[in-house]
């Protein structure tokens, strides 16, 4: 199939995209400012983690073979107190024979001692300690390198940090590490009909929608959006507007892609040496949209309609900018889900319907969230899921399985079978 003149099914369009998708380079940035970034190198620990056993209670620090026997209450051991460390202080005495020390929680474990006894097991007092509860060998100790080891890789490249992560590179001492750059996405609308927010418009005109929701998808895909504004219906303002746009990493245009008198996105393409690989999609919402390279830049033309611009975003742009991004998994998780509604249409598209994922008694359920076209951007709003209809897919019923794509950051997927192995892969992958 000549995909520059048919239809391209998704699943090629997504294997394209990312096969001439190039990481982007590293930048050196403050522990504070890593949340949501993707690591760039792998974090090997330089020291175990905690460096030498430590207590895990308050308590007493003691030799088992002393408090091994079976004691009966009348009968308690009672060991002679030599020291008091607390957290944050080194022991300077050993534990011998018939001797305790007195340790906090997180207190390195003085040598001699093998067992930590907890407070409210004992009676003590400023020198003696009496044990009532004998205690396992090694209880109450976290043992040197129990959570991290010397030379171990803690952190993989390609990590999306969270809260966790920068906790962990906090342990290790790493206060500087090196994440991927952010994809830097140039938008554009085009058209004569539309006006931007600032402006003073006519009944006549259309807010435009299309760069503000594209540049929330962008900002929440991890890039930085920079907005063109509007090009106009001609050669030369969607010509300049694009020139204004090759400083990015990657070019967005929405509208244009069509057929009409006034879509001139292919024109200006192929005048200023556009590397096209392809111009429809067989996917609906979302069928005309142009991919290619300008000047070595990728430069996708998305659909005008709000709702075929977002669905191809996600299809195609957001997994280019993850992997631009570092990032080693591109898709959005999938579900299995029980569809709850009748649905029928043509076998020769791939459909996306806006759907409201929910889980009762365990199963998830989903169904549409109202009227589908392509226009209808409440139907994006009140969606948390799209509804993955495959091309051969003739009619849906009340009951059959299908596979959705989620959208919120919910953890819809946390603990359930239904869950797709590997949940974040793409259709094509």
């Amino acid at each position: 199939m000549n995909m520059m003149q048919g239809l391209t099914p998704l699943h090629d369009a997504q294997k394209i995209v990312l096969d001439v998708t190039a990481l982007l380079g590293l930048e050196k940035i403050s522990i504070l400012d890593t949340l949501g970034r993707t690591l760039g190198e792998d974090i090997v620990a330089e020291r175990d983690n905690p460096p030498w056993d430590n207590s895990a209670m308050d308590g007493f620090a003691v030799r088992w073979e002393d408090i091994a026997q079976e004691h009966a209450i009348q009968k308690p051991v009672t060991l002679a107190v030599i020291e008091d460390v607390p957290a944050g202080s080194m022991p300077s005495r050993t534990v011998g024979a018939g001797q305790a020390i007195r340790i906090m929680t997180g207190a390195p474990v003085p040598q001699g001692a093998d067992t930590v006894l907890k407070v409210e097991d004992t009676e003590h007092t400023s020198d003696t300690v009496r044990v009532f509860k004998p205690e396992p060998r090694g209880s109450n100790i976290r043992p040197c390198g129990e959570d991290v080891k010397k030379g171990e890789r803690i952190i993989a490249r390609g990590t999306q940090i969270r809260p966790g992560e920068a906790g962990m590179l906090a342990v290790l001492a790493r206060s500087f590490v090196f994440v991927y750059q952010r994809p830097r996405v140039a938008i554009l609308s085009t058209g004569d009909e539309l006006a931007d927010l600032d402006e003073r418009f006519s009944e006549e005109k259309i807010i435009n929608s299309n760069s503000y929701g594209i540049a929330a998808a962008v900002q929440e895909a991890g890039g930085i959006p920079l907005l063109l504004g509007i090009a106009r219906d001609t050669q030369a303002s969607l010509k300049e507007k694009i020139s204004q746009g090759l400083n990015a990493d990657m070019l967005v245009l929405s509208g244009g892609v069509s057929m009409g008198d006034y879509d001139f996105t292919k024109a200006v393409f192929r005048e200023i040496g556009a590397e096209m690989n392809f111009w429809k999609l067989a996917i609906r919402p979302g069928q005309p949209l142009a991919f290619g390279k300008i000047q070595g830049k990728l430069a996708f033309g998305l659909p005008g309609n709000p709702v075929s611009s977002m669905v191809t975003f996600e299809q195609l742009v957001r997994p280019a900018m993850l992997k631009m991004g570092g990032r080693r998994s591109y898709g959005r998780p999938l579900v299995d889900a029980v569809f709850q509604e009748k649905f029928s249409k043509r076998t020769d598209r791939r459909h996306f319907l806006r759907g409201l994922l929910t889980r009762e008694e365990g199963l998830f359920k989903v169904r549409t969230t109202g009227d589908q076209g392509s226009g209808i951007l409440t139907s994006m709003v009140k969606a948390n899921c799209l509804i993955d209809v495959p091309t051969e897919v003739e009619r849906l019923n009340p009951g059959d399985r299908v596979t959705v794509q989620l959208l919120s950051g919910e953890a819809w997927a946390t603990n359930t079978e239904q869950v797709h192995a590997g949940g974040h892969r793409l259709s094509c992958c």
